[in-house]
């Protein structure tokens, strides 16, 4: 054997060694998985967008800069003019991939009533969206985040939502993409009601999108957060973290976060928790940084 091959043989020798200690690490000291990472829902900045301080281009790059979020949620509104432009899509495409930034949804507003008693104008509400199904899925989103406006009756409104959703579910099921509704006012911030909508619906692509605040029914009634949240979980593909004031110890005043994600974790979510920050006493910015933290420490008390 040469000198060479010796130094080869020792090499590989020192290698291999290096490789068996390495498979011989027990699973306990590996890192452990996030139960769920955090992401940013362009409303956040909406005071800032409506002041084109900064446009839907600029998003993804603030919210990687700024904020150190890598996964982000857009709003319709901020691009509504632009969901069949492929020339704008491609660059926002771009500007996510350069920056690392991953499009997990697409917010859609004002499209019409999913549920509207009318049958034509909930037809061209199903149709309305279908434009933003294929800008989501280009962009590489799992899902569009809709409303389950109605009118009716209880059970009437339910069977309009359902059937509004139906058909654009299953639309969306040809792209492999995802309908999911918010809690955002009306009959649709009772879990109760929207939950029953969800089991009328019964299609694996058509779930929930549970938001912390958004419980407010009517003037006159607000159902309980943590017991909608708990009826929504089960339904759910994505979860917004609302926030709007915090004490001194960077706590929620408004939302107890330790209680409701403990909420989301036991229904076995795992997923992205998306920051929505809407509150008036603290500017966008600290206000993100704020829900990020919290969120981020509830993480670390939960995992322990």
């Amino acid at each position: 054997m040469t000198s060479s091959q010796t130094l080869t043989r020792r090499k590989f020798l020192a290698a291999s060694s290096v490789a068996l200690v390495g498979s011989a690490t027990p699973l306990h000291a590996a890192k452990k998985k996030s139960l769920y990472e955090v992401s940013l829902a362009e409303w956040s900045l909406h005071k800032a967008l409506f002041s084109k301080k900064m446009t839907n281009l600029d998003f993804p790059l603030i919210a990687k800069k700024e904020f150190g979020i890598t996964a982000v949620e857009f709003v319709n509104q901020f691009f509504k003019d632009k969901a069949n432009d492929e020339k704008y899509l491609n660059e926002l495409k771009k500007r996510c991939a350069g920056e690392g930034v991953k499009s997990l949804l697409i917010m859609c507003d004002g499209e019409g009533k999913l549920g509207d008693p009318d049958t034509t104008k909930r037809e061209t509400a199903v149709n309305n969206h279908k434009r933003w199904v294929t800008a989501a899925k280009f962009l590489g989103c799992h899902s569009i985040r809709v409303n389950a406006s109605s009118g009716g009756s209880y059970k009437e409104q339910q069977k309009l939502a359902a059937d509004g959703l139906d058909n654009l579910s299953e639309f969306a099921s040809t792209h492999e993409l995802n309908v999911i509704v918010e809690n955002h006012g009306g009959l649709s911030s009772n879990g109760a009601w929207l939950a029953g909508v969800m089991k009328r619906v019964a299609r694996k692509n058509c779930g929930t999108l549970p938001d912390f605040g958004n419980f407010r029914v009517s003037p006159e009634e607000t159902y309980d957060r943590y017991k909608g949240v708990t009826e929504l979980m089960p339904f759910a593909k994505a979860v917004s973290a609302k926030s709007h004031d915090f004490d001194d110890k960077g706590n929620e005043i408004h939302t107890d976060y330790r209680k409701m994600m403990k909420i989301v974790i036991a229904a076995g979510y795992r997923g992205y928790v998306g920051i929505e920050y809407e509150g008036g006493k603290i500017s966008e910015a600290h206000g993100i940084k704020a829900t990020k933290n919290l969120l981020e420490k509830v993480r670390e008390e939960i995992t322990g």
